[in-house]
């Protein structure tokens, strides 16, 4: 990989995190596109843009962050409170599906007729809940539940699958189940900060350490040149403030339907060349 493709992956990464498009699909199709070798430090690459997109939630939802760490610090139970059980309630099943199935949704990335089988479809799943959205309209709550929280963090899980975009199922779940579109955005972004940084460390521990039914599976890639890391994060960096900024707008006035036609086609387009 040289800088050139790290720019471009760096952005597809960085608009396509927010944007309900998913990023995990786009980033295969952006590799195979430019031709990247997927062994050739392709982890570390994923571990510093998925990283530079997290910066971009705190630096953008930055004064709503805050808000909550301040009414954390006064110890009684207050909207805080309250919406820090709903975040920790929301990472329950991604952290089921990292501890049992993390082999098996790996396995979807080893074979290339596969993979891109399953990011077809997915990008046509992704299609049709955001195409739900856009024609069921159920009556808005103002407050988001617990339980819906769970729901909300079932379709996370379930948008480890690569095609299967995490914002656009977690935003279009939670606007299916009534939810008040105006914080559903920010919920949905700010769910994701713990189990990518998580994520994050546990990859880096095997970067750092590989165990040998790691290297058995990935090999021992090359590392990538301190340039080409470092212009894959500012551009996922820089991209994903804008995504992010621009999603938000976005759902408040719920026009997910175009995006739904936009992964229709792509998915039409990946299955017709796998």
């Amino acid at each position: 990989m040289n800088e050139i493709q790290a720019l471009l992956l760096g952005l597809v990464q960085g608009l396509t995190e927010y944007l309900p498009v998913s990023s995990s699909g786009h980033l295969e199709i952006g590799k195979m596109l430019l031709g990247t070798d997927p062994e050739a430090g392709g982890l570390t690459f994923s571990i510093v843009v998925h990283v530079a997109t997290v910066l971009s939630t705190l630096v953008i939802l930055w004064k709503e962050i805050a808000c909550i760490v301040k009414g954390l610090f006064q110890w009684r139970w207050n909207e805080a409170w309250k919406y820090a059980v709903n975040i920790l309630v929301s990472m329950i099943p991604i952290g089921v599906v990292g501890l049992l199935f993390k082999d098996t949704v790996e396995s979807f990335y080893t074979d290339e007729h596969v993979r891109n089988m399953v990011v077809g479809v997915c990008l046509l799943v992704t299609a049709a809940l955001l195409t739900l959205t856009h024609y069921a309209r159920p009556r808005q709550r103002e407050k988001l539940s617990p339980l819906h929280a769970f729901i909300i963090g079932v379709a996370q899980a379930c948008a480890v699958l690569p095609g299967l975009s995490r914002s656009g199922s977690t935003i279009a779940t939670g606007l299916l189940l009534g939810n008040s579109k105006q914080s559903l955005a920010q919920f949905s972004f700010l769910m994701v900060i713990p189990p990518i940084l998580g994520e994050a460390l546990l990859d880096f521990k095997h970067i750092l350490a590989p165990s040998a039914e790691y290297l058995a599976t990935h090999g021992a890639a090359a590392p990538l040149p301190l340039s080409v890391l470092l212009v894959g994060f500012l551009a996922a960096f820089v991209s994903g403030c804008v995504a992010c900024k621009w999603m938000i707008t976005l759902v408040r006035s719920c026009k997910l339907i175009y995006f739904g036609i936009y992964c229709a086609c792509a998915g039409m387009l990946v299955l017709a060349l796998s």
